[in-house]
């Protein structure tokens, strides 16, 4: 089993910060760092935050979001084996080739511990901010996936859909492994099918307020359909019967989740702060280092 640690660019939204937990992350054991994106919040908005039973974000809307890719550019100087990912960039907001070398950079300059996370958005306001429409969010979000991947693969590439058309264009470097991984976000079915069709793993999100493991069937119907492995597609998920002060047994609950397929569980930042060098290296010697 893997382990995540969840909103480091909120918790730790300074340079100095970010080589810090980062730092404490690899050296407890976890497999991973992630970060969070939004690029304009909107002083009031009506659109319903899918992951609180509020509604609201529970971040304030003049909390500092940290580009994520910058943030976890530090993050990856300060170490040499944790691997960074983005939970998740709402990439229908992004221009593609834009992204495509800013994430295929990363990488290499990383030696290859980079993952795209991605999600297709939630808060209609921001897009307006932004200047992207709303609407048909998920087939733009597919093909600046596939856009992304030609860029990624080969020199000469070309991609031609309805929001994309390049012909015959270089982007470098390229990612390490060839492609950067894509973690498809989310909590509908639309989330999990475009994760069966095209990702390498599925992140419901850990706030979202229902069962999210019907998902996983979802994706590995989609997955087959696509004449893809549905094994191939990692199962993430959250883990609160593992967080400090949970008051259950973090084993019996990962051991639980291992026996369902999961492969990597994402455990929010705040229950290990204030002392968090306590708390992850306790956290590191208890959990993960007896199941890893």
């Amino acid at each position: 089993m893997k382990f995540a640690l969840h909103f480091g660019n909120l918790a730790f939204p300074d340079g100095a910060g970010a080589a810090r937990i980062a730092r404490l992350a690899e050296v407890a054991g976890f497999d991973t760092l992630l970060a969070v994106d939004h690029v304009a919040l909107p002083q009031n908005y009506d659109s319903v935050y899918p992951y609180s039973a509020t509604g609201r974000m529970p971040a304030a809307n003049t909390a500092a979001y940290p580009d994520p890719l910058i943030w976890m550019a530090f993050a990856a100087a300060a170490t040499t084996t944790l691997k960074l990912m983005t939970a998740v960039v709402i990439l229908p907001q992004r221009e593609p080739l834009v992204l495509a070398k800013q994430v295929a950079t990363l990488d290499a300059m990383s030696g290859g511990r980079i993952e795209l996370g991605i999600g297709v958005g939630w808060l209609r306001e921001e897009f307006a901010a932004i200047g992207v429409p709303f609407e048909k969010r998920g087939k733009r979000a597919d093909e600046y996936l596939g856009a992304m991947r030609a860029l990624w693969t080969s020199d000469g590439a070309s991609y031609h859909g309805e929001f994309v058309n390049f012909d015959k264009v270089n982007s470098n470097p390229k990612p390490v492994r060839g492609a950067v991984p894509i973690i498809v976000g989310g909590h509908s079915e639309a989330a999990a099918r475009r994760a069966g069709r095209l990702g390498n793993g599925f992140f419901p999100s850990i706030g979202a307020q229902q069962d999210m493991f019907p998902l996983f069937d979802v994706v590995a119907r989609s997955a087959e359909a696509a004449g893809r492995d549905p094994a191939s597609i990692e199962r993430i998920t959250g883990c609160p019967d593992c967080l400090p002060g949970s008051g259950k047994d973090p084993l019996a609950a990962v051991a639980e989740r291992a026996a369902r397929g999961v492969g990597r569980v994402v455990l929010p930042m705040t229950p290990f702060l204030p002392n968090i060098e306590e708390s992850l290296a306790k956290f590191g010697e208890t959990v993960i280092r007896q199941v890893s």
